[in-house]
């Protein structure tokens, strides 16, 4: 009789699994079982556990509705040691700061080692430091190594995305009087500026500032603590260019260090930092494959040729817009296409800017940009994009998630905003650690250099950190490489015209960093200084402007004033 293999083999399976089930299991299997059933029980169990701990984590580490509703500045907060003079998002995430700044600590080696040999000298005691910097578990482990050095802080934040909460909250705990929070409105920025400065019962004599907001402020406000400073110490390079102006006007009424033109700065935090926090910040926001992508980058200074190695070598097709000629030439020998932005803002898929500049992506550029556009800011100041054209009437701007807005034109078309133009990185992602150690290192010596440099050393004006302190801070970094430096024979350093333990370049070489106008005089003035010339600085300007248009014309053919 004809049997159907599927119907067969199917009655073969049930009647061998008959037999199977009807055998007596052995201990091994009864064993097997029982295990079986209690691993289920506690799974149960865990799994209730697991729910709840969810729950009271959410009330440990993140504030509950009435606060995230309410102002930092409507709610009055106390430490654990009674400490009430500060202004932070919840003083209850001070224990997950903590943590942070601990792991900020092992990535930050010569801040740590010069808390370590200046902490019994106290070269800042006296000195009361009023800041206003990204506040972030590395910005906490300067203020603490100030502190350690002598020193008495008050802190703000310079920009309105870039607070850690958790390392804010950690400094408050310690008795830092702090004043910012993640996502502060306009208004909240400047108060919170004004909380560092207006207590009548300290006076700051030194600032730390980055951007030149404080600067502004202290200058604007209050006018007669600005002519009793100390010293200014200046990281951005649109801060800089505040303290030139004010050199400029003859309204500079103390000396300040240009961090910012520093070669640990421009080669370390402006290049390494933003080559490897571009991508990191524009993937946590967008998801975005970089692969095939086309990019123009608009600047190529340090922060531009960071941003575009990295973008390059994930694939992308970048573009580079510069005003500068050399900085130009640089991106052309570096397999760069150097465009105006007028020509491919239609096809590119991204636009960040890089200058330091302002209205860069002015209104007509955002106009034209193709639909699913990412337009962001890897410069200081927020004034690169104009942002305030896009808050009109006939365009519609949607909240994706926290630090991305679409803005949409009433034909449908959207670009996607980052940070509402502030600067990307420290916004919407993190930054190496190692390298903030470069710079904060920095930022810590000069302080000490302003403070204690005898009178006279220093006039009303803007000057360049000491080589010598350069080298200092990069050979601090180098045991962490396991790095050894070759030394000089007495015959090599003889040759050269240097001493065994440097400094090991004139302070006109420049590792290939280009300068703003004003820095050149500035250079110029430095120079006709050390060689007892007394000339006028307008002709020493104008020598400089001479070279310049010397030089524009032999390369261009052209005339330089058109």
């Amino acid at each position: 009789m004809y049997c159907n293999p599927g119907v067969c083999l199917t009655r073969f399976v049930l009647l061998v699994s008959k037999v199977i089930l009807s055998l007596p299991l052995s201990p091994q299997q009864i064993q097997f079982a029982d295990q079986q059933q209690d691993f289920n029980k506690r799974l149960s169990k865990t799994g209730r556990r697991s729910r709840s701990f969810s729950q009271s984590s959410t009330v440990n580490y993140n504030s509950d509705c009435s606060e995230d509703a309410t102002s930092p500045r409507d709610r009055q907060q106390r430490s654990s040691k009674g400490h009430q003079d500060f202004c932070i998002k919840n003083i209850r995430q001070a224990g997950l700061g903590r943590r942070e700044i601990a792991i900020a600590e092992q990535e930050m080696p010569a801040l740590m080692a010069l808390r370590k040999r200046a902490e019994g000298e106290k070269p800042l005691a006296g000195a009361k430091v009023v800041g206003c910097t990204h506040i972030t578990a590395h910005t906490a482990v300067l203020m603490e190594t100030l502190s350690a050095l002598g020193a008495q802080c008050r802190w703000a934040a310079c920009n309105i995305y870039s607070t850690q909460n958790a390392a804010a909250a950690a400094l408050a705990e310690e008795g830092f009087p702090v004043f910012a929070w993640k996502g502060e409105s306009e208004d909240d920025f400047w108060w919170c500026i004004d909380h560092c400065v207006s207590l009548e019962a300290w006076q700051p004599n030194m600032i730390l500032d980055d951007g030149g907001d404080l600067t502004h402020w202290i200058d604007k406000k209050y006018p007669n603590i600005f002519k009793m400073m100390k010293g200014i110490v200046e990281e951005s390079v649109t801060g800089v260019h505040r303290l030139y102006q004010l050199s400029k006007a003859g309204r500079l009424c103390v000396p300040a260090m240009n961090i910012n033109d520093s070669v640990t700065k421009q080669k370390f935090d402006n290049l390494y930092c933003c080559r490897e926090s571009i991508l990191d910040g524009l993937k946590r926001l967008t998801d975005v494959m970089f692969g095939g992508k086309q990019v123009v980058v608009c600047g190529y200074g340090e922060v531009g040729k960071g941003c575009s190695a990295a973008l390059k070598a994930m694939g992308s097709i970048v573009y580079i817009t510069e005003v500068d000629p050399i900085c130009a030439l640089q991106a052309c020998m570096d397999c760069f296409r150097l465009v105006k932005l007028n020509d491919v803002i239609r096809q590119v898929d991204m636009v960040i800017t890089c200058t330091g500049n302002k209205n860069v992506v002015g209104r007509d550029y955002l106009d034209r940009m193709k639909n699913g556009c990412i337009v962001c800011n890897m410069g200081h100041s927020n004034t690169e994009i104009d942002v305030a054209s896009l808050r009109s009437p006939e365009l519609t701007w949607e909240r994706v998630r926290s630090q991305v807005d679409h803005v949409i034109w009433p034909d449908g078309k959207r670009i996607i905003l980052l940070a509402e133009g502030h600067l990307l990185n420290l916004s919407c992602s993190t930054v190496p650690t190692f390298i903030l150690s470069i710079t904060a290192t920095t930022q810590a010596l000069a302080l000490i250099e302003l403070y204690n440099a005898p009178e006279g050393r220093y006039n009303k004006d803007v000057y360049l950190l000491p080589k010598k302190m350069d080298e200092f801070v990069a050979g601090l970094h180098l045991p962490t490489f396991d790095a050894h430096l070759t030394e000089l024979t007495d015959e090599q350093a003889k040759y050269l015209g240097l001493t065994k333990t440097g400094p090991f370049k004139p302070n006109y070489y420049r590792w290939g960093n280009t300068h703003t106008h004003s820095h050149l005089k500035h250079i110029m003035h430095i120079y006709t200084v050390k060689a007892g010339m007394n000339m006028n600085s307008n002709v020493i300007w104008r020598s400089s402007m001479f070279l310049w248009l010397t030089v524009r014309v032999f390369i261009a053919g052209t005339n330089p004033w058109k």
